[in-house]
Order: structure tokens, then sequence, then C-alpha cells
């Protein structure tokens, strides 16, 4: 694995701080959302992220970290539409519910590859990204993400039905 670079170092410190942002947002208030300081802290040091992941081109090309990205930047647009405006209808914050938390997968996955592949120095403890114990990550981050959705869902449902 190439050594960070700074912008690799920016990158990783505005990322932790969005993590932490999201965490706080979701604990505090179920849903991430731009009326919040924590959920605006997590959204905007999230495109940070993603702006200089698009920077990065230390294995030379465009590769999955970089989708991740666009994906993110997707993901943040969809979010927005459907917590600003009515065009999703009854299922905007269900949208939006999806799209925010969403980029916790988005964040974690390269979180963790780049970590196991690169810690500790000198003999990381993956050496390929076909890694089972990265797989098992991958997978464990997807299930986080549906069990958190579903939750959100069903509260969601509940503060509309009363």
């Amino acid at each position: 694995m190439p050594e960070m670079i700074p912008i690799g170092w920016f990158h990783t410190i505005v990322a932790i701080i969005a993590i932490i942002a999201g965490v706080i947002s979701l604990k505090n208030n179920v849903l991430i959302s731009l009326e919040q300081v924590s959920g605006k802290v997590f959204l905007i040091f999230t495109m940070l992220a993603a702006g200089t992941a698009l920077m990065i081109f230390q294995r030379g090309a465009f590769g999955p970290g970089h989708m991740l990205a666009i994906m993110t930047f997707v993901a943040i647009f969809i979010g927005g539409v459907a917590e600003k405006t009515t065009i999703f209808k009854k299922y905007s914050p269900y949208l939006q519910a999806a799209a925010y938390s969403g980029i916790f997968l988005f964040h974690m996955i390269p979180a963790i590859t780049d970590g196991l592949m690169r810690l500790p120095a000198g003999d990381p403890i993956v050496k390929e990204i076909t890694d089972p114990l990265l797989q098992g990550f991958y997978g464990l981050f997807l299930l986080s993400y549906v069990v958190t959705l579903l939750m959100q869902w069903r509260w969601i449902k509940n503060r509309a039905a009363n």
C-alpha cells in the first residue's frame, strides 16, 4: 500500500469528523437532517471527504473509492431533495433516511479496507481486497445499514401515525 500523502491525511481527518457527527446525529435524533448542527457537520464533512477522495489516485486510476465518492454525492443530493421538497410526497422521510444513512456504508467500506491494508505498518492484516476478513466486514456493515434503516423507517411510520 502506498504511503499516505497530505491530501490522504486531510481526507481521513474530515471523514472521521463526519462519522462522529453522523453518529451523534443518529443517537440524538434517529434521523440525520440538515436542521441539526450535527447533521450539517456530517453532510458538509462528508462532502469534503468525498471531494478529496476524488483527488487521490495513488493506484494510478479511477477505482472503487472514487465510485463510492460519486455515490456519496448522489446520496447527499437525493437526501437533500427528499428532506427539503415534497417531490417524493409521503415517502420523502423514508428516502431521506435511506440516503443519509447509506452514506455511513460509503464511509465504512473504504475506511476498513484502507485501515486493514495499511496497518500494522510493514505487515498489514489484509493484503488483498478479496480477503475473507474484509468481505466479512462488508457484510457486517451492510447488515448494520439494513437494520438501522428498518428501525428508522419504523420510527418514521410510528411518528406519522401519531
